[in-house]
């Protein structure tokens, strides 16, 4: 049975009719797409979700002169041509999917019928130590319908784009999403015919179906819509709120949302998936509370870039960082916390990033796992961000717009994203693109020969040695330096570091405080020590270790630790097992995970994290001045000298499955604790750091220096 509610609405607007429609868009943005090749779908499908099968006509209007289409779909659907003048063959097979050629003898369209099951089962992919995602190739099952163009539930012919109509038939109780414009929905007896339609050209069909609940509101931009799959008004209303606010943000940063709608739509695994006007959440992740700000208008931004702006993958996948830049580090400047999150993204990649895993911006395709993730997402932002330092806000804004004008619904690359913010500036960044595109690596800072004097007629002088001390050559740079004086602002300067190093002067009217190179983590590098606390990422991204079972612990537990430690040991062979009774003294050439509060070595872990606060005889923790005792699970981290080291405890058995699947997910953190057997968090913190190498203080005294305040991009 499926409900459909309209919440609201909350503007004074006219609510969308439920009629097939293109979004009402202007010409421009319309021509843009004008050398792309696309096909126009028309597809009449039926579904069975009981069967796992389905039926379609799909009628094909390639453009004119294009006689040869090649094409895949599912194997085992055995199309035959309908309607139209046209040759189809065979021609081949990789896995699920089967390829045909489709040779027209004249230019009118051809019209297929096909038939047959689609049913994959779920995927387990590995992101790194703990980490797996979950996927299908598609399925059309009883619990619901996931297909996409992967999937070959229509014929998706190569290099093209599609526009389309699409109705379908389902069960009595079934509704179905797609892109675009829509639902249109009427009931015939036991049957649900539900329409959609895109006009403009889509680099994909997706077909989502299930038992939803459809709540719908009008905004001013577009409809906002959340597909549940159960009532839950209240949830409903937290995400046509949030879509709202979105949609609005980002129509008026960067231009026109190209779509009629926007859905929240509930899967029935666990994914965060970004589809053209609707993104796939699983029911745990949407009930998330933190989501509806974090990953959610990250996908909704995903609208511009990547679903409407598409990615020219040949080049690099650009979108994830852009897009990673202006909702994730976006939310996080408003609330004050840009530059912990650019430090976050700094670490990460110094974490998890070997020499052997690493690549240039310019082949990262999609994430597979922390590496990836930390330079295709990480890394890419970072250079959205320098790019904006160097331009100003103004024109760094301008540029976003221009782009998303010049290549709405067609292919773009980090070539397209130069040309845009060249046009705008009236600067060469071939050099600058170049570098962050196509090098690896990451440079490494160092401070000294810092002097002071007093010039009697520019009052006080501080002169400075800045140098590149990596192994690589130079990155040619620009560097923000940071000067606080007695009773004046903080004066920033940007200083040009073009070969391996560089002397520099700065001057004040009152005497400095202390200097400090890139305070706010505004260019992309490597961490100097004592910039970034140890954390859980230090041990997931470890290439050695050593996991240590308590021997003393009772069996049940020791089976359990045994478990998590063999579901973090898969695909990393530097990582080893050992039961604590094995070894005479910890080793320290490698990075170690303690488990349990019988770990014989829990006092060598104790002695190297005095922050913690760690009783192993009362069995308690003491963080952030209160005590707790063993009815929490915790997770904390040390270090000795460079060496890193974790603990984790559970309050019961049953709370250590849980702490195997969460704990990889909250790698920026040095200490978590847990209640109970889900288990849910209850405190996560990251440890105190001490002076970094890129500051000098004048005189003894330490106190709390801000670099001066810079507006956000919504503030500007």
């Amino acid at each position: 049975m499926f409900q459909i509610k309209f919440l609201g609405p909350i503007y004074t607007v006219l609510a969308l009719p439920l009629l097939l429609a293109t979004p009402a868009l202007a010409d421009p943005i319309v021509e843009a797409a004008g050398a792309a090749t696309v096909v126009s779908h028309e597809i009449e499908a039926r579904i069975d979700p009981a069967a796992g099968t389905i039926s379609v006509t799909d009628r094909l209007t390639p453009p004119k002169g294009l006689s040869r289409l090649p094409f895949t779909l599912h194997a085992g659907l055995n199309p035959e041509v309908i309607d139209g003048d046209a040759l189809l063959e065979p021609a081949g097979r990789d896995g699920h999917l089967q390829h045909y050629r489709l040779t027209r003898r004249d230019d009118g369209p051809v019209s297929l019928r096909y038939a047959g099951r689609i049913r994959h089962g779920m995927e387990q992919l590995s992101e790194g130590m703990g980490r797996v995602r979950t996927e299908s190739r598609g399925t059309i099952d009883a619990e619901g319908v996931y297909l996409d163009g992967w999937s070959g539930w229509y014929p998706r012919v190569p290099g093209t784009l599609q526009r389309f109509t699409l109705q379908m038939e389902l069960p009595k109780g079934w509704l179905a999403v797609s892109q675009g414009a829509g639902p249109a929905i009427t009931e015939a007896g036991d049957t649900v015919r539900i329409q959609w339609a895109e006009g403009q050209p889509q680099d994909d069909i997706h077909l989502n179906a299930g038992h939803f609940f459809l709540y719908r509101r009008p905004t001013p931009v577009a409809e906002a819509q959340a597909w549940l799959r159960g009532p839950d008004d209240a949830l409903a209303e937290r995400y046509l709120t949030a879509t709202a606010e979105y949609l609005t943000r980002y129509s008026a940063l960067i231009g026109p949302y190209p779509y009629a709608k926007f859905a929240l739509v509930e899967n029935f695994w666990e994914t965060g998936y970004g589809m053209p006007s609707f993104t796939l959440l699983g029911p745990q992740v949407l009930r998330l509370p933190f989501i509806l700000h974090s990953s959610y208008p990250h996908e909704i931004l995903h609208n511009w870039w990547g679903n409407g702006v598409y990615i020219d993958y040949a080049g690099g996948n650009w979108s994830e960082g852009l897009t990673a830049y202006l909702a994730d580090h976006l939310n996080q400047e408003l609330d004050g916390h840009g530059a912990d999150y650019r430090r976050d993204q700094l670490k990460a990649y110094a974490d998890y990033v070997r020499d052997s895993e690493d690549f240039p911006l310019s082949a990262f395709r999609g994430r597979h796992g922390s590496a990836s993730q930390a330079i295709g997402y990480g890394k890419s932002l970072m250079l959205f961000h320098m790019l904006r330092i160097r331009l100003g806000d103004d024109a760094f804004v301008r540029g976003l717009r221009q782009f998303y004008r010049d290549n709405l619904f067609t292919m773009a690359s980090y070539d397209d994203i130069q040309r845009a913010f060249e046009g705008v500036s009236g600067e060469d960044l071939a050099a600058f693109f170049a570098q962050w595109t196509q090098r690896t690596g990451a440079p490494a800072l160092a401070l000294s020969d810092v002097k002071m004097r007093v010039d009697p007629v520019r009052g006080f002088l501080v002169s400075v040695r800045l140098e590149q001390t990596q192994a690589g050559p130079p990155f040619p740079l620009v560097v923000p330096v940071v000067v606080h004086a007695e009773g004046v602002p903080p004066q920033e300067q940007r200083v040009e570091l073009t070969g391996r190093d560089t002397e520099f002067e700065l001057e004040s009217t009152s005497r400095p405080l202390r200097v400090a190179v890139d305070p706010r983590f505004d260019t992309f590098r490597a961490l100097a020590p004592g910039e970034s606390a140890v954390s859980l990422s230090n041990l997931f991204g470890a290439q050695t270790g050593l996991f240590l079972i308590p021997s003393a612990a009772p069996a049940d537990e020791r089976a359990a630790w045994q478990a998590l430690a063999s579901q973090w040991q898969q695909g990393h062979p530097g990582w080893q097992i050992r039961s604590d009774d094995e070894i005479a003294q910890l080793p320290e050439d490698r990075a170690l995970w303690l488990f349990g509060w019988e770990n014989r070595f829990l006092r060598d872990f104790t002695a190297a994290a005095p922050g913690a606060g760690v009783d192993a005889t009362a069995r308690t923790i003491r963080l952030g001045g209160e005590t707790y005792d063993e009815s929490v699970s915790a997770a904390l981290t040390a270090r000795r000298g460079a060496q890193p080291l974790g603990w984790v405890a559970a309050s019961t058995v049953d709370a250590v499955p849980g702490l195997a699947r969460k704990l990889p997910h909250y790698g920026k953190y040095g200490y978590l604790l847990f209640d109970g057997a889900a288990p849910a968090n209850r405190l996560k913190g990251q440890w105190g750091v001490t002076d970094s190498p890129l500051m000098h203080w004048f005189g003894d005294a330490r106190q709390g220096l801000e670099p001066p305040p810079r507006p956000s991009l919504l503030d500007r």
